[in-house]
Order: structure tokens, then C-alpha cells, then sequence
């Protein structure tokens, strides 16, 4: 049975569905494991509905009336909104399917699904859910460190990271090399870092993709 990190919120999963019959049956299977869920019977009220921030798992239709589950998928991606999915399909709808799958989608089952397979993929997806948003959290601190620098010290970290000694940092900043390594400890303070590596790796993981939002 997934079992939830007790340093992080208590995960959800949302439901939509524009059968309300499906909607009741997972909110009764998912009470049954004493997970937290929400059912939504459009993709439009779930985007109005305000998100708490927890990790969370959409079990989604694939096709519904109004905008569907793909166009959903869609939108979601667009607004950077990392969360797994797990897509119902009806028989005939695998091409479809596949085209979620390859847009990122966690799993995709065929109705009527089995209700024990249906709760070890949702335990699955909550799992990876929990770690997104563990890294999420991460990252969003180690970004917020970042922006902490004043703009000297910003300066001299991104000439750090592209390699540079204090030296040549002195040397090209006109400043002298004794005024670089106070900028160095006074950086490496405020990140909280020991050593160069450490601080290459977080300005790195910052650049290197624009922040998820979680849901």
C-alpha cells in the first residue's frame, strides 16, 4: 500500500469524469484506501478550481463532452502544471492513448478497468507525485537562495560557473583578488554550499529548466 511522506502534504486525486457514476465509484474506491480525492465532471471546473499546493494525480477521461481529456493534457503542459496522469479510455480509444502516452501521461486503462490494478497504478502515480513535488520544493529553495545574491555576488557566480579562477574573475571585474574570495565565502554562506561543485550544481539545476508549477 503507497504510504505518504510524513515531511510532505497529504497527497489528492482528482477525478474528472463527465460520468458521474464513474466519479462515485473512485471516490468510493479511493476512501476505501483512505486517499483524498475531488471529482470534477469537466475539464473546465477543474481548472477554475483553486489547487491546494500537495502533491497530486489526475484520473482522467479521455474523452468527455465540451473539452477533453487530451485538450486538457494539452493546457496543462502549456502552463508548465507538472502533475501525472492517469487516462480512462473507452475500447477503440488507443491511438488516442498513445498520443496522451507520448505527451507524458503516467498510464492509460480501458474501462471498465479492475478496480485493485486501477489502485496500484494510482499508488504508482501518487508516488512519482510526491517525489515531483519533493524536487519541486528543491528547487524552488535553492532558487530563492539564488536570488538572495547581491548583484556583485551574481556576477562572480556566473563567472565561477563558466569556469573562471578567482584570478581571472579579479582580473576582469577590475577588482582584487582578496575582494573575490570575500564574495566566494559570503556566497557560499548564503547558499549554504561547502564547496564549488555544490554551487555549480545549483545554479546548474536552476538554469537548466524553468520551474514546474505543482499542482
Amino acid at each position: 500500500m503507497y504510504m505518504t511522506n510524513p515531511h510532505v502534504a497529504e497527497p489528492i486525486v482528482y477525478v474528472i469524469d463527465d460520468d458521474q457514476d464513474i466519479c462515485n465509484s473512485l471516490t468510493w474506491l479511493l476512501d476505501s484506501v483512505q486517499l483524498e480525492s475531488k471529482t470534477f465532471n469537466s475539464a473546465t471546473e477543474f481548472l477554475n478550481y483553486q489547487r491546494p499546493h500537495t502533491p497530486a494525480c489526475l484520473i482522467l477521461d479521455i474523452r468527455m463532452r465540451g473539452m477533453s481529456g487530451l485538450q486538457l493534457q494539452q493546457q496543462l503542459n502549456q502552463q508548465k502544471i507538472n502533475m501525472p496522469i492517469i487516462f480512462m479510455t473507452g475500447h477503440g480509444d488507443i491511438p488516442m492513448s498513445v498520443n496522451a502516452m507520448k505527451a507524458g501521461a503516467f498510464d492509460f486503462l480501458e474501462k471498465p478497468f479492475n478496480p485493485q490494478h486501477m489502485l496500484n497504478q494510482i499508488q504508482s502515480c501518487l508516488q512519482k507525485a510526491e517525489l515531483d513535488f519533493v524536487e519541486y520544493e528543491k528547487r524552488n529553495l535553492q532558487l530563492s537562495k539564488l536570488k538572495s545574491l547581491s548583484p556583485r555576488e551574481n556576477e562572480i557566480i556566473n563567472l565561477l560557473v563558466d569556469g573562471l579562477s578567482s584570478k581571472h574573475i579579479a582580473q576582469m571585474l577590475n577588482i582584487s583578488h582578496k575582494t573575490v574570495e570575500i564574495h566566494r565565502t559570503h556566497i557560499r554562506q548564503k547558499l549554504g554550499t561547502e564547496s564549488i561543485a555544490q554551487i555549480v550544481n545549483m545554479v546548474l539545476m536552476c538554469r537548466d529548466k524553468t520551474l514546474q508549477v505543482m499542482a
